[in-house]
């Protein structure tokens, strides 16, 4: 049993969870990695004195009072030096009025009011919905705590049932003030159809310190995850593409590298695109109804699809860490309207920037076919990123920044174009795969997803299993697949080296 052998294709983060939990109980593992880092979509990187982060916005999981920091001390990335934020997310319209929706409810509450004393019913109902959730570790025992946990959250959660049906939008309407109505919907990285219920737990966490900054961002958070899986024994290689998973009699044998190299293996784990790994690198063989509609190629609808990362000569410590900025009137940027910027705004991390500057990021929505459409040109794709560059600076100096333009020291433009090509991901950091995701799915994931049918000795873990964009989702399917192998080879799943 000990010399069982697992590749893992991907060094993502559900890829490094599970290379950490398949070492805790013996299994030789080797993950192969096609970029020349570890952390997938967990990533950042470095631009001269600056480092511009792609990921984590807020981590849950950040106290030892809740059930994922459990999850991430197993994989050696708690403890670690963390900084929390005042507020969640704060909202700045045209003429100067800004909302900060701060974790302190007494300040939130005394903020609200004093921005719209005739809302104060709804405000007084936004606090105790806070409240509500504040003293749950909601996620946590949902999704750590196994059935037992579940039926022990669910008596706690009766109360706070109200708060699943509404959506963000739905809340903001309560709002007479027409700033209020407008901001709300937006908390939730402008995103107004989100559940109104993720944003109260999201609000609970940074409440109580679960949910805050860790110190260095994405790329030295998944660094710590393949710290403690290389400490544990564990193999990985990077630089190597996996162009097919090896099949014998209808069970994984290993795979095959771009240069044309078998690396043989019991079990197979895949932490790569979904549909890529199904319709590829598996030659579409595995599948059912089911399957087939997930890997359909996604509508071309709008999504996050590209990041204005600016290095500016400027301190940012006293800034909100989250903001968005309502515009006065409408900007097409990317071949799209919009009608207001979301930004990160990282002074509260000096370790992303030299003393007194700081990291701005502004993330924008655009279509997909649009960029594809510009890739073909490689001139026109790199003109259209300068432009989109000056024209979010343009913005940020009109609304807020002022003299922004001559204390930038650095800009860069990643793509969705970008992530496609060092990540291999469909549409992007956008490839999540065409399934409905609810709440229910959302918490629990999709375990038996993790199988391909007619297919044995082979899992599939992160985005594809579920749905989330999650970090602990992500880490918590690559411990799912190690528990389901352990429990497939009839052993006990340990925890521990």
């Amino acid at each position: 049993m000990a010399n069982k052998s697992i590749i893992i294709v991907g060094a993502g983060v559900g890829g490094l969870a599970a290379g950490v939990y398949a070492r805790m109980n013996g299994y030789n593992t080797r993950i192969i990695e096609m970029h020349s880092k570890p952390g997938g979509q967990c990533t950042g990187w470095k631009r001269q004195d600056y480092t511009f982060d792609a990921c984590i916005h807020h981590l849950f999981g950040c106290h030892p009072s809740s059930r994922l920091y459990q999850l991430w001390n197993e994989l050696g990335a708690m403890p670690r030096d963390m900084v929390a934020t005042r507020e969640c997310t704060s909202v700045l319209e045209s003429a100067g009025k800004i909302f900060f929706d701060f974790y302190d409810l007494y300040r939130l509450a005394e903020h609200l009011n004093t921005l719209s004393p005739g809302d104060h019913r709804t405000t007084r109902e936004y606090i105790r919905a806070i409240s509500a959730f504040a003293e749950k570790d909601a996620w946590g025992e949902l999704i750590m705590g196994g059935g037992g946990g579940f039926f022990k959250i669910a008596r706690t959660m009766l109360p706070v049932l109200r708060w699943i049906k509404p959506t963000m939008r739905q809340f903001g309407e309560r709002f007479s003030d027409p700033f209020l109505k407008r901001a709300f919907p937006l908390l939730i990285y402008s995103m107004p159809e989100v559940p109104l219920m993720v944003h109260l737990v999201r609000h609970a966490y940074g409440l109580s310190g679960t949910l805050q900054w860790p110190i260095g961002g994405s790329r030295a958070f998944a660094r710590s995850l393949e710290q403690r899986y290389r400490e544990l024994g564990g193999e990985v290689y990077y630089r190597q593409r996996v162009e097919k998973i090896l099949v014998k009699n209808d069970r994984a044998a290993g795979v095959v590298l771009s240069d044309g190299v078998e690396h043989h293996a019991d079990i197979v784990i895949s932490n790569a695109d979904g549909r890529k790994t199904i319709m590829n690198l598996l030659g579409y063989k595995y599948t059912n109804k089911s399957i087939d509609a997930c890997c359909q190629e996604p509508a071309d609808e709008t999504n996050w699809a590209v990041h204005v990362f600016l290095g500016v000569n400027r301190d940012l410590s006293h800034e909100p860490s989250a903001l968005v900025i309502l515009l006065d009137k409408p900007a097409v940027i990317a071949n799209h309207t919009h009608y207001s910027l979301e930004m990160q705004l990282y002074g509260h991390d000096k370790t992303l920037a030299p003393p007194g500057k700081g990291v701005i990021k502004v993330e924008l929505v655009s279509s997909y076919a649009f960029w594809k459409g510009l890739y073909a040109d490689r001139q026109r794709y790199t003109e259209e990123k300068l432009k989109i560059a000056d024209q979010v600076i343009a913005l940020l100096e009109r609304h807020y920044f002022n003299d922004l333009r001559s204390q930038i020291e650095v800009i860069d433009v990643p793509t969705i174009m970008t992530w496609e090509r060092y990540m291999g991901g469909t549409h992007g950091f956008a490839n999540f795969p065409n399934k409905k995701t609810t709440i229910i799915s959302t918490i629990f994931g999709r375990k038996h997803e993790m199988q391909l049918p007619g297919l044995s000795n082979f899992f599939m873990v992160g985005q594809w299993v579920t749905s989330a964009g999650a970090l602990f989702m992500n880490a918590l399917s690559g411990r799912k697949a190690i528990q389901a192998i352990c429990a497939r080879d009839k052993r006990k799943f340990a925890i521990g080296a």
